[in-house]
This record gives C-alpha cells, sequence and structure tokens, in this order.
C-alpha cells in the first residue's frame, strides 16, 4: 500500500462511484425509454439506439430533453402503486372485518331512502344480514 498514496485511493473511489452512479442513471433512462407510453416505437428505439452508441453523451441528452417528463412519470407511477396499495388494504380490511356488510346495509338505507324498500322489507332485510 505504500506505492498508492491516499490521494490515489480517494481519487479512485470518486471514479468508481461516479461511474457506479452514471450506470444507475444509465438504467434510469432505459426503463423510462420504455414506460413511456406517449412515445412511438420508433422514438422509443432511436433513443435507445442514442444511448447505446454514445451513452454518456445519450444519456445526458436524454435527461436534458426528457428529463421533465421523467419526473411526471415517476410521480403518476407512485400514485397508480400507492393508490393499488390503498384499494387493496380496504378491501383486505373490509373482507374480514365485515366491512362488505356496512356498504350492504348504507346501499339498503339508500333503498329505503329513494322508497325502493318499505319499512317492513328494509328491517327484514336488516336482521337478515345482521344475523
Amino acid at each position: 500500500m505504500d506505492d498508492y498514496p491516499a490521494m490515489s485511493v480517494f481519487w479512485t473511489m470518486l471514479w468508481f462511484f461516479l461511474w457506479i452512479m452514471w450506470l444507475f442513471l444509465l438504467f434510469k433512462v432505459v426503463m423510462d425509454i420504455f414506460r413511456d407510453h406517449e412515445m412511438s416505437g420508433w422514438g422509443k428505439a432511436g433513443w435507445l439506439i442514442f444511448c447505446i452508441v454514445l451513452p454518456f453523451l445519450g444519456v445526458l441528452v436524454y435527461v436534458i430533453v426528457r428529463g421533465r417528463g421523467m419526473t411526471q412519470r415517476d410521480m403518476r407511477q407512485a400514485k397508480e402503486s400507492e393508490a393499488a396499495f390503498q384499494d387493496y388494504i380496504r378491501k383486505a380490511a373490509g373482507s374480514s372485518s365485515g366491512g362488505s356488510s356496512v356498504d350492504e346495509l348504507a346501499r339498503l338505507a339508500e333503498l329505503k331512502d329513494k322508497g325502493a324498500l318499505s319499512e317492513a322489507e328494509f328491517q327484514q332485510a336488516k336482521a337478515k344480514l345482521l344475523s
């Protein structure tokens, strides 16, 4: 280790981490190219070829030209994932805690308020649902 001074170790580590960061950015750009549903197939092929043939320039130009769209697509995907997760939680909690019977009671009350069910029919359906 005497032949490799501390400053050389620092510069080697810095370049290594910068290279790893660039690889992450390259993969992020390639994923974004395929995730964009508004871009045509030829546009996707062109950007992909540009990023493969001239990787540093291709990634840099892509981030400059389409960076705002990348952010919007990331935010949209995060919101969709969160909504799907919340929907799953509601369905799972509703099926185990009787949430479906609460929904059914609300629907019955709405039908009674509209006049589609009489008070006797409502009470009979409610008793059947709660038993």
